[in-house]
């Protein structure tokens, strides 16, 4: 971080404004800056008139109910997610419109209006029931970005069931435990999902996980590879009396579903995010709060238009996904793009290409793609016709300027503002971001908190730092997509967020504020990695690391890098007898594939005889990012043998681990 930090110094200072053109600002959603002190003097009052955009079967009572750390919104209020995303739109005028577009990696494509939509989602709730599901009931997902997904969250939604989606490329060890920490009733997963070219065999994995979650009782299977047998294609088990399939279930259901009235504060979904203890935390978000805020923020920082078609690229499997493929936009009624695969597959246009065939009119996408784009060169899109984006985004970390700079001069030709946007799991929604009609942006800031979002940046004593300095950034007001707790641990959810400043969230991100007022954010202060735009936990990737009957310890770091943020770099100490060499690390590295997932894959291994650590025995993961990223060491005071750290650093610059 240590090169970051430095350009980040000299940006600071920097005034260069990029202004919303006068084209984009005439008839833009929000043009008025007055939207800023409406929601600052009327917190409650600005968010209940944007609640009024959703459609409520009985009104709520009050609006905010504010026990720190506990929130309620929209007490007393009853409504449904799936009928705001789904029922509303096909009983209006919209019933005709496209609702999602979807590209499968292949090249196949689907197209559904909101009418069918609204039949697929009816049938598939209805098939839930009749595998028992019932209100409150968890449903476990597992599935490649494929329509069923949205289709199942929004079945789950209708008849009142938590969905925990779990992304397709984690293990099935990973999967065994989200199953596990929910007790999903039911899984549904496919046959497989293509990716490069090639198959992620999803129900294998699936059968595997299920092997140990004694909560399933039934599993439904979407065929999206093909049938058992096929030539050519994955061979898929089916056990008897657990498993049916997806095309077989559905054409039984009935095609009419009524939505269950849910009460504001009922749990619309569980998302497990890493955390610091190694073990996934389920968050927790609830229907009517996480609904407004997504809504709202979708329609205002997107600009929605009626006829523009709307692409977000992250994975549903994340909550970028969920909140803006699925539910933000489908509740605003607008057209949200699905795509399958990946930006380089079959070549590095594939993505332009999309954009061309479909007329995108706004993309929303992680400072890592963008930065991979650079190094393929301008060709790939200057290739292809991008005259239809009208909008950019980024979302997951921070976006390095020179990255802000290719995506403003390639991508959107000059003409397209940036959304820079910052959020989390945790939060639900957009919390800090340019309105595309109103902000001057600048290059790598995500600039200023969306209307009636209120922060500050504290010091360890909980003092405000003020400009220039930088420290812990903090929300200090509620916000109606907040989390309400981690899945069957409050205790944890009020430690981890509101302890260490009580009243206040804690984000455990840094971040600095410029003299105009602009934040900008400085990645993760906690022992949580952000890995192109993926918090991977550096205890899950230890723990993962010492199951190997090689290893005897092991600390995780996350490491600078030009593409995706963070590396993944690990520091090993082999137990006596084994040996270090380089068939070893290819080793370790495919076991944490296999016990996490891909996404966690080191990028380094670094065999240590030592590792530092305190006199408490507390390894001091601070000193080994000093030395991986060739920074002078901080204070060593604390070590029982400063000696260790002095030897690492030499033997790391020696052996030139990740250059």
């Amino acid at each position: 971080m240590a090169v970051r930090q430095e350009k980040l110094e000299a940006l600071l200072s920097e005034t260069r404004l990029f202004t919303p053109p006068e084209s984009f600002r005439h008839g833009a959603n929000a043009a008025d800056p007055a939207i800023y002190e409406k929601a600052e003097s009327d917190l409650t009052g600005f968010w209940a008139e944007e609640a009024l955009h959703l459609d409520w079967f009985k009104r709520w009572d009050e609006v905010l109910d504010w026990n720190p750390p506990w929130a309620k919104w929209f007490s007393g209020g009853r409504l449904n997610a799936a009928h705001n995303c789904v029922d509303r739109h096909a009983a209006s005028l919209r019933r005709n419109k496209v609702a999602i577009i979807w590209e499968g990696e292949p090249g196949d494509s689907r197209i559904l209006t909101y009418g069918m939509l609204q039949r697929e989602v009816n049938r598939f709730a209805n098939a839930l029931k009749s595998l028992g599901i019932r209100k409150g009931d968890r449903v476990a997902i597992y599935l490649g970005m494929v329509p069923e997904l949205a289709i199942a969250m929004l079945a789950c939604a209708k008849i009142g069931a938590p969905h925990s989606v779990v992304f397709g490329g984690f293990s099935a060890e990973a999967l065994r435990d989200r199953i596990n920490d929910a007790q999903a009733k039911v899984l549904v997963t496919a046959d497989g999902a293509w990716r490069r070219g090639a198959v992620v065999p999803l129900k294998a994995n699936a059968d595997e996980a299920l092997k140990e979650t004694p909560s399933v009782e039934k599993v439904v299977v979407v065929e999206r590879i093909g049938r058992s047998g096929d030539p050519g294609r994955v061979k898929v088990e089916m056990k008897e009396g657990r498993d049916v399939r997806w095309s077989e279930i559905t054409a039984e259901a009935a095609v009419e579903c009524p939505a269950e009235p849910l009460d504001a504060e009922d749990v619309l979904f569980i998302l497990y995010t890493s955390g610091t203890t190694g073990k996934p935390k389920g968050v927790v978000h609830t229907t009517g709060g996480y609904l407004v805020g997504t809504s709202t923020t979708h329609r205002y920082i997107f600009d929605l238009k009626e006829d523009d078609v709307y692409w977000c690229t992250a994975d549903i499997g994340w909550v970028t996904g969920h909140s803006y493929i699925v539910y933000g936009p489908l509740a605003n009624g607008a057209t949200t793009l699905m795509y399958e695969g990946t930006p380089d597959y079959p070549d590095r246009g594939r993505w332009w290409q999309i954009v061309e065939k479909y007329g995108v009119d706004t993309l929303y996408t992680a400072p890592t793609a963008i930065r991979s784009m650079m190094r393929w060169g301008t060709d790939w899109p200057a290739g292809h016709d991008l005259s239809s984006l009208r909008l950019l985004g980024t979302v997951g970390e921070p976006i390095n300027p020179e990255a802000w700079m290719w995506y403003h001069d390639n991508i959107g030709h000059g003409r397209c503002p940036i959304v820079d946007t910052w959020w989390q799991t945790e939060t639900g929604m957009i919390l800090i971001s340019p309105l595309p009609g109103l902000t001057a942006t600048k290059p790598g800031s995500a600039t200023k908190p969306f209307p009636g979002v209120q922060v500050d940046i504290l010091d360890e004593d909980g003092n405000s730092v003020g400009p220039g300095a930088g420290g812990n950034l903090v929300i200090t007001r509620p916000w109606p997509a907040m989390l309400r707790t981690i899945h069957g641990d409050p205790d944890r959810f009020v430690r981890q967020y509101w302890s260490r400043y009580p009243g206040k969230y804690l984000t455990g991100d840094g971040a600095k504020l410029d003299e105009d007022g602009y934040l900008w954010l400085m990645g993760r202060v906690d022992d949580v990695m952000n890995v192109a735009g993926h918090r991977i936990s550096t205890y899950e990737v230890e723990s993962a690391l010492v199951d190997h009957p090689s290893v005897a310890e092991a600390a995780v770091i996350g490491k600078a890098h030009e593409v995706k943020g963070q590396a993944i770099s690990a520091f090993v100490t082999l137990k006596e007898g084994a040996l270090p060499g380089e068939a070893l690390k290819e080793e370790l590295k495919q076991h944490v594939a296999k016990k996490i997932g891909s996404i966690a894959r080191p990028d380094d291994i670094f065999f240590a005889a030592e590792l530092p650590k305190t006199r408490s025995a507390k390894i001091m993961r601070r000193l080994l990012r000093d030395i991986a990223e060739g920074r002078a060491l901080g204070d060593t005071t604390t070590l029982a043998d400063p000696a260790v750290v002095a030897r690492l650093r030499d033997q790391y610059e020696a052996e030139g681990v990740g250059d």
